[in-house]
């Protein structure tokens, strides 16, 4: 079978949440086909470094486009329905590619990751289309209408509205779809789509992130991993700087923190200035890191979907304490495989809990890491798109779909 699969960050290398879920699929799907891979970078070193991913697919074909460029499609949106999450991944050099590609190939299957790429193909009716829109992308711009002060809260409930309309427009547009979570699943259910429906988890390289051969760590260090250029991840670290951070230095004053993660904005990096806390930028491995680790936190209070910081350093043997909605996209039971707390002060005598019982720690550590080889797994989260491959193609029919409009 001969796969297009078309999706919003070029995928290799896998360093990044939007990468790791659509590498791991087109890995394995080029196993026993051929995948055609098409996708976006955004300079010529990504391009580059794109061009790793040439032994995981049969061809694979770039768009390169100027962030500058594509900030403007999005301003001149704004009057528009149009999203501008779609015009910030839209590249025409792009969408000739994928046409010719269809028009010169016999495609068996689509595969779409991200609803913000899906325009590309949402005109084609004669092949079978799956789309995996991973995390409900609506969900995420109107829970930041929360978060961010007037006007700028106001273009994130427009943007929000807008790709919302878009998610149940697309979804009516394809044969089957997918989700990361159940709670995304649900989600995707709620909009009241006709579309056959499912979804996978994420699952993480346990073999890679494995437990230091030495069992020695700080027992004073927390951790927290994650692109600090992206707005959850800033606003929980200022936020546990500001609120959690005093609560444990005057019950532990040797506690540290480390913040590690590209691209910190400058706020993040004053978090540095803080007496304990190190901002170390970008790192070649983020293992050592959570290995030296009493524990990581993850007290985000913006998250959908799947955070991989959680299932990384579970799989490490490392505790988690985390927010309870970073943890519920996790496959997880709160106190049997990691903490959850929300309140400064719950989060305070969940971290401390674990810095002064070295044995609930290990307890933690046994178990986290154990639920990950079991729950999330890459090869079993497979077997579950396999099959769900196979009813979409099992149940296509071309006239069974709403009329597909022009792209």
């Amino acid at each position: 079978m001969r796969i297009l699969y078309v999706c919003h960050r070029f995928p290799y290398p896998p360093r990044r949440g939007g990468t790791i879920r659509p590498f791991n699929m087109i890995k394995h799907l080029a196993r026993a086909h051929e995948v055609v891979v098409c996708s976006l970078t955004r300079s010529p070193q990504q391009t580059r470094d794109a061009e790793g991913i040439a032994p995981h697919c049969a061809e694979f074909h770039i768009g390169e486009v100027d962030d500058r460029v594509q900030t403007l499609r999005m301003i001149a949106t704004l009057p528009t329905p149009l999203t501008a999450s779609a015009s910030f991944f839209h590249s025409t050099h792009l969408a000739r590619r994928i046409r010719r590609v269809l028009a010169e190939q016999k495609i068996d299957l689509v595969f779409v990751h991200c609803s913000s790429v899906a325009h590309y193909v949402q005109h084609v009716s004669s092949i079978p289309k799956i789309l995996d829109f991973g995390d409900m992308d609506s969900q995420k711009w109107l829970e930041y209408t929360h978060h961010k002060p007037f006007p700028l809260s106001l273009g994130y409930w427009w943007e929000g509205q807008r790709v919302l309309a878009q998610e149940k427009r697309l979804a009516g547009r394809f044969d089957f779809c997918t989700a990361t979570t159940r709670a995304e699943h649900q989600t995707l259910l709620d909009f009241g789509i006709g579309t056959p429906s499912d979804w996978f988890p994420n699952g993480v390289d346990s073999s890679y992130f494995a437990p230091p051969d030495t069992t020695a760590y700080d027992a004073d260090t927390i951790v927290f991993v994650g692109r600090m250029d992206y707005f959850p991840n800033q606003q929980c670290m200022a936020d546990f700087c500001a609120d959690v951070l005093p609560l444990l230095k005057s019950r532990r004053p040797s506690v540290k923190l480390q913040i590690v993660g590209a691209e910190p904005s400058a706020a993040v990096r004053r978090l540095g200035t803080i007496e304990g806390v190190t901002v170390t930028g970008s790192v070649p491995d983020v293992r050592p890191y959570l290995a030296r680790a009493a524990l990581a936190v993850a007290p985000l209070r913006i998250a959908r979907g799947t955070q991989n910081k959680i299932l990384e350093a579970m799989a490490m043997g490392v505790p988690v304490v985390a927010s309870r909605l970073a943890a519920g996209g996790v496959d997880a039971i709160p106190g049997q495989h990691l903490l959850t707390a929300d309140s400064p002060q719950e989060q305070c005598d969940a971290i401390l809990r674990l810095l002064a019982q070295p044995a609930e720690r290990t307890r933690l550590s046994q178990a986290g890491r154990e639920r990950m080889l079991s729950n999330h797994a890459w090869p079993s989260s497979m077997q579950r798109l396999d099959g769900m491959i196979d009813r979409c193609l099992a149940s296509f029919s071309p006239r069974s779909r709403l009329p597909a409009l022009s792209s």
